[in-house]
C-alpha cells in the first residue's frame, strides 16, 4: 500500500464510519454503530502511526489530491500537507479520539441516540482530520467549518432541552464572529499572494514583508500585521479567546464524551494548530504576536478566577481547559510554537483523562454534577480517583509529569520574550499557576475526599443546572442510601490508557520536540528577532535535569501553595471560603456572573441585533414597502380613477362639453406654438 493511499485512510476511514452508522442509525442495531466507528478510527489511528514512522524517515509530503475548481489563475484544490506538525496533531487527535470512541459505549449506553451519536464523532473526527491534513487555506477552511457544523449538532445533541439549544446556539454563532475575521485574512492573503497554498504563501510572505495597504482613510496598515490578526480573530473563536470564550463553558451542555472531545484535543486547539502552521507570517509581525501573546495571558489568568467559583464539575475543568488554551496562546504570542504544539499534546491526554474521569464520577452518582453533593468518593472509585489524582497532577504542572515540561517551557519562553506586554504575560502565567492548582485540588478534595454528602441532597438539591440529564428513566443524585459504584471497563479502561501519556510522555518527548530537529522546516522562527526559543535551548540540560531544578523554581511553590490552600480550605476549615464569599459579596458576584460578559453580549449585541430587526421590520417592511410601495401604489390608483370616475356619468352633453373643451385646450396650445 503506497503512502498516498495510507493518507487518504486517515480522513476516509472515520467518514466511512459516521456515513453508515449516520445514514442507517435507524435501522442498524447499535453493536454495528459502535463497531463502524471506532474500527474507522482505529484505521485512522494505526495509519497515523505508519506515517509518523514514515515521517521520521525523512518523507514528507506536499500536495494536491484533488483539484476541486479553477477559476482564473486561481486553483482551489484538496491536498495533504505531510509534516512532523501534521503527524503530531494527527497521533493526538485519533488516540484521543479512540478512547471517547471506547468510552462512549459505557457512557451512552441507555440513550435513544445512540447511533446518531456515534455517526457525530466519527464525522467531528473527520473534520478535525481534514483541518490539520490540508496544504492550502481553503481546505483549512472547509475543515475549520466543518469542525463548528459538527460541534453545534454535538452540543445540542439532546434537543429536547433548552439550555443545550442555547449553548449549540451559542457556540455556532460566537464562532461566526470568529470565522468573520478568518476569511477575512485568507480574503487578504489570496489578493495579495495570488494563492491559497501555504508553500507558495510562505514563499513570497518575506518579500510582501513590508507591503502596507489601506484600509479607511489616509492611514496606512501593514498588510502582514492585518492578515495575521484577521486569521487570528478566527483563532480566538474556535480556541475561545477573551472575548470570544463565552460559547465554550455552555457546551458543557453536551454529553461528557464530546466535553472531552471538543475540549481536549480537537475543536479548541484548532486555532492554535493553525497559528503555529502560519508561523512563516506571524514571525514577519510583531505586532500580531504582541496582540497573541496579550490575549492569552489574559485568558490563561482571569479565565482561571472563574474555575475558584464552579460548583459543576464539568464547567471546573471546562474553565481549566480555558485557562490551558490561554497557556498555549501565550507561548504563541513569545514565538514559541514548538511549545505551544507541545502544550497541545500533553494537555489533549490529561484534560481528556479529566473530563472522562468527570464523566465516570457523574455516572457514579447518577448524573448528579454539583461537587457539593460528593466526597469521599476515592473507596468507592478507586480507578475513577487514581486516574483523576494523576491528570490533576500533570495540570498543576507537577515535576516530572508531562503538564510539568510543557507548562514550565511556556513559562520560561514567557521570561525570555522581548515582544511589547511579555512581562504583563509573564505575571498572568505565574499566578496562574497557584490559581490553577488551587481550583483544580479544591474540585479533586470535594470529589474524593472528605465527609459523603451523597443521598442527603437526593431530590431537594439536583445541582445547579440539572445539567445531564440523558434519558427520562435516569433520577438526579443517589437515592437516601444508595452508594456510588465503579463504572463499566468500556469506561474505566480509556482513562487508565489517557493517564499513561499524561504522566510520560512530557518526560519522554521534550528533548526532540523542543531542543531537537523534530520540526525542523514545519515551523519557522526569526531567531534574530525572537531569541527565546534559542535561549531555553542554552539553559536546558536534560528532562531529568529539568524536573530536579524546577523543585526551586516559583512556579513549583505557587502550585504547591494552591494545593495546600484547597487542601487546608476545603479538608479542615470548610468555613472560611464561606467566609470570605460573604465578606467579598461583590467579587464572588462578578465571579459568578463570569464578569458579565454574558450580559453585555446579551444587552448590546442580542438587543441591538432585535431593535435592528424590529427598526426594519416596522420601519422598512410595514412603512416603507408594504406602507408606501404596496398599499401607495393601490391607493395612488384609486384616487386616479376616484378623480377619472366625475368624468363617467353617462349624460351626451356632459360629454360633448368635455369635448369642447378638450378643443379649446388644444387650440390654444396650438395657437401658443404658431
Amino acid at each position: 500500500m503506497d503512502m498516498k493511499s495510507l493518507y487518504l485512510l486517515v480522513p476516509l476511514a472515520p467518514l466511512l464510519g459516521a456515513a453508515i452508522a449516520g445514514l442507517f442509525c435507524r435501522v442498524i442495531p447499535r453493536w454495528v454503530a459502535h463497531t463502524v466507528t471506532i474500527a474507522g478510527v482505529a484505521a485512522a489511528f494505526v495509519a497515523s502511526v505508519l506515517i509518523y514512522q514514515d515521517v521520521q524517515a525523512g518523507n514528507v509530503f506536499n500536495g494536491a489530491v484533488y483539484t476541486w475548481m479553477t477559476t482564473g489563475d486561481y486553483r482551489f484544490e484538496v491536498g495533504f500537507l505531510i509534516d512532523s506538525l501534521t503527524v503530531t496533531m494527527m497521533l493526538v487527535v485519533t488516540f484521543v479520539s479512540l478512547m471517547v470512541h471506547i468510552y462512549t459505549i459505557g457512557y451512552m449506553h441507555d440513550d435513544p441516540g445512540y447511533n446518531r451519536f456515534f455517526s457525530y464523532i466519527s464525522l467531528f473526527t473527520f473534520s478535525m482530520l481534514m483541518l490539520v491534513m490540508s496544504n492550502n487555506f481553503m481546505q483549512l477552511f472547509f475543515g475549520w467549518e466543518a469542525v463548528g457544523l459538527v460541534s453545534y449538532l454535538l452540543i445540542g445533541f439532546w434537543y429536547t432541552r433548552p439550555t443545550a439549544i442555547y449553548a449549540n446556539l451559542k457556540a455556532f454563532l460566537v464562532n461566526r464572529v470568529g470565522d468573520f475575521g478568518f476569511i477575512l485574512g485568507i480574503g487578504l492573503i489570496l489578493a495579495h499572494f495570488g494563492s491559497l497554498d501555504y508553500a507558495t504563501v510562505f514563499k513570497k510572505a518575506p518579500e510582501l514583508a513590508s507591503v502596507t495597504i489601506n484600509i479607511w482613510g489616509a492611514a496606512d496598515w501593514s498588510l502582514m500585521t492585518v492578515a495575521c490578526i484577521c486569521l487570528f480573530i478566527g483563532a480566538m473563536g474556535k480556541s475561545a479567546q477573551v472575548p470570544l470564550h463565552v460559547w465554550l463553558p455552555d457546551s458543557m451542555e453536551g454529553p461528557t464524551p464530546i466535553s472531552a472531545l471538543i475540549h481536549a484535543a480537537t475543536m479548541v486547539t484548532a486555532g492554535i494548530f493553525m497559528v503555529s502552521r502560519m508561523s512563516p507570517l506571524f514571525e514577519l509581525s510583531t505586532t500580531a504576536l504582541s496582540v497573541v501573546l496579550v490575549i492569552g495571558a489574559i485568558t490563561a489568568l482571569f479565565m482561571g478566577f472563574l474555575g475558584i467559583v464552579q460548583n459543576d464539575i464539568k464547567r471546573v475543568v471546562a474553565y481549566s481547559t480555558l485557562s490551558q488554551l490561554g497557556y498555549m496562546t501565550v507561548a504563541l504570542g513569545a514565538s514559541a510554537y514548538s511549545v505551544a504544539i507541545f502544550h497541545l499534546m500533553t494537555h489533549a491526554f490529561f484534560k481528556a483523562l479529566l473530563f472522562l474521569a468527570a464523566g465516570s464520577v457523574i455516572i457514579g452518582m447518577h448524573h448528579d454534577q454539583d461537587i457539593r453533593n460528593m466526597g469521599g468518593l476515592r473507596k468507592y472509585m478507586p480507578i475513577t480517583w487514581i486516574t483523576s489524582l494523576l491528570g490533576s497532577l500533570a495540570l498543576i504542572g507537577t515535576p516530572f509529569l508531562s503538564g510539568f515540561y510543557s507548562k514550565d517551557s511556556i513559562i520560561e519562553a514567557v521570561a525570555l520574550a522581548q515582544i511589547p506586554g511579555a512581562s504583563f504575560a509573564y505575571y498572568c502565567v505565574l499566578i496562574g499557576v497557584f490559581v490553577t492548582a488551587f481550583y483544580s485540588f479544591r474540585m479533586y478534595f470535594l470529589v474524593f475526599h472528605g465527609e459523603e454528602r451523597f443521598g442527603k441532597a437526593h431530590d431537594a438539591h439536583h445541582g445547579d443546572h440539572d445539567d445531564e440529564e440523558v434519558s427520562s428513566d435516569h433520577h438526579h443524585g443517589l437515592a437516601p442510601g444508595e452508594k456510588p459504584h465503579e463504572t463499566p471497563w468500556v469506561v474505566w479502561l480509556p482513562l487508565v490508557l489517557l493517564a499513561i501519556p499524561s504522566v510520560a510522555i512530557g518526560y519522554l518527548t521534550i528533548q526532540p520536540m523542543l531542543y531537537g530537529d523534530f520540526f525542523k522546516g514545519a515551523i519557522v522562527i526569526d531567531a534574530a528577532a525572537h531569541p527565546a526559543m534559542a535561549e531555553l535551548a542554552r539553559h536546558f540540560h536534560g528532562a531529568m535535569a529539568m524536573g530536579v531544578h524546577a523543585l526551586s523554581t516559583p512556579p513549583f511553590y505557587l502550585a504547591l501553595g494552591g494545593v495546600l490552600l484547597a487542601w487546608f480550605f476545603y479538608m479542615k476549615r470548610p468555613d472560611i471560603p464561606a467566609a470570605i464569599k460573604a465578606r467579598f459579596s461583590g467579587l464572588y458576584m462578578l465571579l459568578e456572573n463570569k464578569y458579565y460578559f454574558d450580559r453585555f453580549n446579551e444587552i448590546v449585541f442580542a438587543a441591538g441585533a432585535r431593535l435592528l430587526g424590529r427598526g426594519l421590520w416596522k420601519g422598512g417592511d410595514e412603512a416603507i414597502i408594504d406602507g408606501l410601495v404596496v398599499n401607495g401604489s393601490a391607493k395612488a390608483v384609486g384616487f386616479v380613477a376616484s378623480v377619472t370616475r366625475l368624468f363617467q356619468t353617462g349624460y351626451v352633453y356632459h360629454y360633448a362639453f368635455t369635448m369642447i373643451v378638450g378643443l379649446l385646450v388644444l387650440m390654444a396650445l396650438w395657437i401658443n406654438r404658431a
